[in-house]
């Protein structure tokens, strides 16, 4: 992408994950870290300080409104995603917004409203996807290697992070389904081109974290698409081990991504069929980075990315339908910050 001019990125707090989602690939893409505020400033100023943001504001507000930002990335608590998007986008910048993108169904139609109103670019931060694995997989799907498609599974897996963690907050729109799920029902949902339409959901079980009412700590959800293939998309936030792997299986055989999220750590495609089993490797060049050329592609072009505004609504509805089926009830809608930068 050394054709492409750099895009001007402006940060919305300091987050944990910008560093792996935007700081090291940008490095390589050549993207320019305008801007970064955060609630604490001190925190702000040593966040540019070692990462090499160009400056600090005092405000998020500040960061969407300085005239070299051109997009912005959010990384905030699932409950400030779809308020400061709307935000973002209203002020004329491109949004490139962690997952979830919203709190809600509601949430998410609102900020597609908004896109909709104008030409910037949205961008859901469905990393795993832009990996040239997710392709490779797609692929050996159409070639009719696996015979015909029966079941896909998809399986996210983690140890329990610390109580306090805002991942166990309601009021953040946390839990194990917002956190960890919400990948395994979008790696189904872009099955939909090979397996007749998108995914309805057939039923949901799942279980409340102890001491947090209405989070879920584990949801395992059961789909089906229009051509009859059926689909597992688990989740669990408590778990004993680690495990993210996505799976397709077929008449004639199997493939499956050993660890779909963390193809920098395991970039292993294993295809097992009546000939045997062989292990592709598709590079471990980290997914964040060809998710931040995919989104300075969307800003360059105008065409929009795969998961894109309406893409993130349909992922939302699933998630709701989820939460509803197990009796926990879609995560609260928050109000809009204004001027506020919390």
């Amino acid at each position: 992408m050394s054709d492409v001019e750099p895009l001007r990125l402006g940060l919305l707090g300091a987050a944990r994950i910008t560093e792996l989602a935007v700081i090291k690939p940008a490095t390589i893409t050549g993207t320019r870290l305008v801007a970064v505020a955060a609630r604490d400033p001190a925190r702000a100023a040593a966040f540019a300080t070692a990462h090499g943001v160009e400056r600090v504001h005092s405000s998020y507000l500040d960061v969407i409104n300085d005239p070299e930002v051109e997009a912005v990335y959010n990384p905030l608590a699932n409950s400030l995603h779809a308020p400061w998007n709307k935000v973002a986008l209203a002020a004329g910048k491109h949004v490139f917004t962690e997952k979830p993108s919203a709190s809600n169904a509601a949430e998410a139609e609102d900020v597609a409203a908004v896109a909709g109103r104008t030409d910037r670019q949205f961008f859901e931060g469905f990393h795993y996807l832009w990996h040239p694995l997710v392709a490779r997989l797609h692929a050996i799907l159409t070639s009719g290697e696996l015979g015909e498609l029966r079941h896909v599974e998809t399986v996210m897996d983690m140890p329990a992070p610390s109580d306090s963690d805002p991942r166990w907050s309601l009021e953040l729109s946390g839990g194990a389904l917002m956190d960890l799920g919400c990948y395994s029902l979008h790696s189904m949902r872009m099955l939909a081109p090979f397996v007749g339409g998108e995914p309805a959901l057939v039923g949901a079980r799942g279980g409340e974290r102890a001491g947090h009412p209405r989070v879920d700590e584990w949801l395992t959800a059961e789909l089906e698409f229009p051509n009859g293939v059926t689909g597992t998309a688990g989740c669990n936030m408590a778990s004993d081990h680690h495990q993210m792997s996505h799976r397709l299986i077929g008449t004639a055989g199997e493939a499956v991504i050993t660890d779909f999220v963390n193809p920098h750590n395991d970039d292993r495609l294993i295809v097992t069929t009546t000939k045997g089993t062989r292990t592709e490797r598709l590079g471990t060049r980290s997914s964040y980075t060809y998710q931040l050329e995919a989104f300075t592609t969307a800003v360059r072009t105008g065409v929009p990315a795969r998961t894109d505004a309406t893409d993130a609504v349909r992922t939302m509805r699933l998630i709701d339908q989820c939460y509803e089926a197990v009796g926990l009830q879609p995560r609260p809608t928050h109000r809009d910050p204004g001027s506020d930068q919390t």
